[in-house]
């Protein structure tokens, strides 16, 4: 079975020395969201906390911009 030792997940952004997420990359964006329009935590998408905060803020402004949905539309 399982010793419950895991492999660390490691950061997107950090691996790739990605210091500015763009809110108009709408692709990128996508990959971090759920069906229903909730943003992914830190803990399953194995970002660091700098990274998530940069990735939610970007979020956040792709919804207000209308870029991304804030709920799906088969949602209903």
């Amino acid at each position: 079975m399982n010793s419950g030792k895991r492999r660390r997940k490691i950061c997107r952004f950090c691996e790739n020395s990605i210091n500015y997420i763009d809110y108009k990359d709408e692709r990128m964006m996508r990959r971090f969201i759920t069906e229903r329009g909730k943003i992914i935590p830190r803990r399953i998408s194995g970002n660091c906390a700098r990274h998530q905060r940069k990735l939610t803020q970007a979020i956040k402004r792709g919804r207000h911009m209308a870029i991304l949905a804030y709920a799906s539309e088969s949602f209903r």
